[in-house]
């Protein structure tokens, strides 16, 4: 049976009130703003507090901010990590026959290799336990897009996602009240106060949920690029390394792969947009570059439970079940026990269309030099694809549609991106966009190099060195 550990409301309070009666959150939030240490009574406190309503949204908002100017020192990290894990339930799928592992992304523009790859690695005969988030900022959060999906339910109990986990080798679900309410909570702050590219922020948001959803072993996928929250290649292989780091503490076996994010990974951004991509790479029409990591992060994960010894072995074995057709049918199954329409899966043709849908064709002959992922992302978001704050609904037919990426030739007239959108939006300023995301020059370049680096906790290393052929 699946074990869990309830931590209630009223729990918390007590603790609160059992703690220190002259502790505010005022003095908490001032201490950390001028630069000092927290100590664990402090970080309990405002985890606790935030959890049970005593302390409340513009409080913790403050602390986000200092926390994302003054960072946090490892041993804050590890307990404010800790006590967001202690804030709701933790599963526990050791009597499974199979290994669990997760995968997580730290957000890109186009991402939806969760998709992909969360019914692949289930088809491989590991269990994957995939507890997501929402869209943050520019970057498009797998839950709406699995919402995308009419009737996909992603706020399954804690009893129906081990159940599922158990029954067929995958579940996908979002931050619950009984899994890390903290973050759930903090999660939504984050994203519209400016604190979502904070090194212990992301660390104790990521770790926190894949310790209490289950997982027994992780594999990050850490974007670097304009698109990425973390731009620069130092910074984020500083964050690999904390959550490696962090996770160790847990005995959350971790690994990561640095990978590129200058451009959108695959040609749709935008919630329905992107899920019928993934569809068709299920189906194995997918684009090479969407394949390619989604294989390098599964082929890591079949390593990381001993199933299989190196990359290239990995990659194969994969390859052949995308190509199969099995990974597509566990999709399927997947999307049917979460409530999910299936008649929309199998005819992606019947899904309705955005009021506008406008193509922009280029102005020149040339190369494409740079599709700008930042610039992308923005602009789906105001077409209505993302959020600007917590109450905005998202549109999930909105988003964008490349037809042309990094290297590729160019005719003048031809199609660079087609604009999906129904929003009040002047088709001129959009033109004017997308020319500002997309640089065409006279000379090609060559496609950039997709994973950069393979970091875990004996170091960094070339991804592609670890292929044996």
């Amino acid at each position: 049976m699946t074990v869990t550990l309830k931590v209630t409301v009223t729990y918390l309070k007590k603790m609160l009130n059992r703690e220190n009666y002259f502790m505010t959150a005022e003095q908490i939030i001032v201490k950390k703003r001028d630069g000092h240490e927290l100590s664990a009574q402090e970080i309990r406190f405002m985890i606790n507090g935030f959890v049970s309503g005593e302390v409340t949204d513009y409080q913790m908002s403050a602390l986000l901010m200092a926390i994302y100017f003054q960072g946090m020192t490892f041993e804050e990290n590890y307990l404010l990590t800790k006590l967001m894990i202690e804030s709701g339930s933790r599963v526990d799928f050791s009597h499974l026959n199979r290994f669990p592992v997760d995968k997580h992304s730290t957000g890109g523009v186009g991402d939806k290799v969760s998709l992909i790859l969360a019914p692949l690695m289930a088809c491989a005969g590991l269990a994957v336990p995939m507890m997501s988030g929402r869209g943050l900022g520019h970057s498009g959060g797998t839950l709406d897009k699995l919402e995308a999906i009419p009737g996909f339910r992603t706020n399954l109990t804690l009893k129906e996602y081990a159940a599922q986990v158990e029954k067929i080798g995958v579940a996908m679900i979002g931050q619950t009240e009984e899994i890390v309410p903290a973050d759930r909570k903090m999660y939504a702050l984050r994203d519209s106060t400016g604190t979502v590219p904070s090194i212990p922020l992301v660390v104790a948001s990521i770790i926190s949920k894949k310790v209490a959803e289950g997982a027994k072993a992780l594999v990050l996928d850490v974007k670097t690029g304009n698109g990425a929250f973390f731009t620069s290649a130092s910074k984020a292989l500083e964050l690999a390394e904390r959550l490696i780091e962090i996770s160790e503490k847990f005995d959350l076996q971790t690994s990561a792969l640095m990978t590129y994010m200058d451009q959108p990974l695959g040609y749709a951004v935008g919630n329905w947009l992107e899920t019928r991509e993934a569809i068709d790479t299920l189906k194995g029409n997918g684009p090479e570059d969407l394949v390619e990591v989604t294989l390098a992060l599964g082929a890591e994960m079949l390593r990381q439970a001993k199933m299989e010894d190196d990359v290239f072995s990995a990659q194969r074995k994969l390859e052949g079940l995308l190509s199969s057709g099995v990974a597509y049918e566990k999709f399927l199954t997947l999307v049917k026990v979460h409530g999910g329409d299936l008649s929309i899966i199998e005819n992606p043709d019947l899904y309705p269309v955005s009021r506008i849908r406008k193509k922009i064709v280029s102005n020149k002959n040339g190369f494409v030099h740079s599709v700008n992922a930042l610039k992308i992302g923005l602009l789906a978001r105001e077409l209505g694809a993302g959020r600007k704050k917590i109450t905005d609904s998202v549109d999930y037919k909105a988003g964008i549609i490349l037809n042309k990426k990094v290297g590729d030739p160019v005719e003048k007239g031809e199609s660079l991106v087609e604009v999906h959108y129904s929003l009040k939006i002047s088709s001129d300023y959009v033109e004017k966009r997308i020319f500002e995301a997309i640089e065409i020059s006279e000379e090609t370049i060559p496609a950039p190099q997709l994973i950069l680096k393979y970091v875990n906790k004996k170091g960094q290393y070339d991804w592609y060195s670890l292929i044996v052929k």
